[in-house]
């Protein structure tokens, strides 16, 4: 059974800085390009950050590239997010996405929710 479990969201202040974690199982994780998605209320979907399954390239929107970092650790079927100097406009239900390097295979968490304000 595919399961995606995020963690680490929260409220935070503007300028402050959150670690979202997503573990994963049910399938060959290095197999998977993984993804961090956000959607913000009255939103679509957007894609945050990605990181390709084994070669470690990676992929940033515009709006976070310099603040967020996006990591995986392929021994123990992890992908993080480390956000730093968080905005109000970062605010969004975060989703953690994985997409088959070799299938149409794509599972989704259930979210973790980020809120920055003071």
């Amino acid at each position: 059974q595919v399961q995606l479990v995020e963690s680490g969201g929260g409220l935070v202040q503007p300028g402050g800085s959150l670690r979202l974690s997503c573990a994963a199982s049910g399938f060959t994780f290095s197999d998977y390009a993984m993804r961090w998605y956000r959607q913000a209320p009255g939103k679509e979907r957007e894609l945050v950050a990605s990181i390709h399954g084994f070669n470690m390239d990676t992929y940033y929107a515009a709006s976070v590239k310099d603040r967020f970092t996006i990591s995986r650790d392929n021994a123990k079927n992890t992908v993080s997010l480390q956000m730093n100097d968080l905005k109000p406009e970062d605010t969004a239900l975060y989703f953690c996405n994985a997409a088959s390097h070799y299938s149409g295979n794509n599972y989704w968490g259930q979210g973790t929710q980020v809120t920055v304000s003071s």
